[in-house]
């Protein structure tokens, strides 16, 4: 990290997440963050390190995961539009700089996020989805639409989502004094025409989330669409606070990163 940095640069970065291992960098794997911090270390000739507001499980995309970076003044003085096509020229096809702002010294995309938003794609019927097929999980049966929207009720405010947390990593937070308790805004399942295709959307949004914590829902409230578990059995697993009582994890495949948002007038555009 600089030690003079007097401002932040924060990346508006969309990316198709089947040619990754998650956005978090790891050894010997492609990432989304490891093609982020080679570009932009091209870009300002010195070693960065970056913070995004919510690490992606590999196969998952994005629209709108912020990066922020610490940067000098005089890096602020080259030409935006200029910075910008350079870093769409050297980062690769499947990720897209979709935006460049600008905020103050100690700004952090994770920290001073207020709500992140996801949103997972479900195909339903024995017809297997065109152009929806890399960002939905094909469900060959019908799903009961109406009873997950009244399942997934129980699960919005602040609650225990141990129940709906990866194994190791509920333990990791709980070894380390951490909650696992996180508070869901809006929990919405509806249904969708896109590019001329039916879909069912499953929209959460929320202060945080666990591991796997979307997907995990999602799993869960198929279970229900297929009449194997009652809309009043997600409220049992959510109150139960063990992975055990609640469905499967869905694929990674149908989840989408979506928005962030941040305290109003915190990110201004770099223009």
């Amino acid at each position: 990290m600089t030690t003079d940095s007097s401002a932040t640069l924060v990346l508006k970065v969309g990316y198709r997440g089947a040619g990754f291992s998650g956005y978090a960098e790891q050894d010997g794997e492609r990432t989304v963050a490891g093609e982020l911090r080679r570009a932009l270390e091209v870009l300002l000739r010195r070693p960065c390190e970056l913070t995004c507001a919510g690490r992606t499980d590999a196969g998952v995309s994005a629209l709108a995961q912020y990066v922020s970076l610490p940067v000098m003044a005089r890096e602020l003085e080259r030409e935006p539009r200029r910075v910008w096509r350079s870093l769409m020229a050297i980062t690769p096809e499947d990720i897209s700089i979709r935006g460049l702002y600008v905020a103050d010294q100690g700004f952090s995309a994770r920290f001073d996020a207020q709500s992140r938003s996801y949103r997972y794609r479900i195909a339903c019927g024995n017809a297997q989805p065109v152009l929806a097929w890399d960002y939905a999980w094909w469900v060959r049966n019908e799903l009961d639409v109406e009873s997950m929207s009244e399942a997934v009720q129980a699960l919005v405010g602040e609650h225990d989502f141990r129940s709906f947390c990866k194994v190791s990593s509920a333990q990791k937070l709980l070894e380390d004094g951490r909650s696992t308790n996180r508070c869901v805004t809006r929990a919405e399942v509806t249904c969708v025409c896109e590019c001329g295709e039916d879909l069912i959307a499953i929209d959460v949004d929320g202060n945080a989330f666990l591991h796997n914590m979307v997907r995990i829902i999602v799993g869960s409230l198929v279970e229900v669409g297929r009449g194997n578990r009652s809309a009043e059995w997600l409220q049992r697993a959510l109150v139960a606070c063990d992975r055990r009582a609640a469905g499967p994890t869905a694929p990674a495949k149908g989840l989408v990163f979506q928005n962030v948002v941040y305290p109003t007038g915190a990110l201004v555009p770099w223009k």
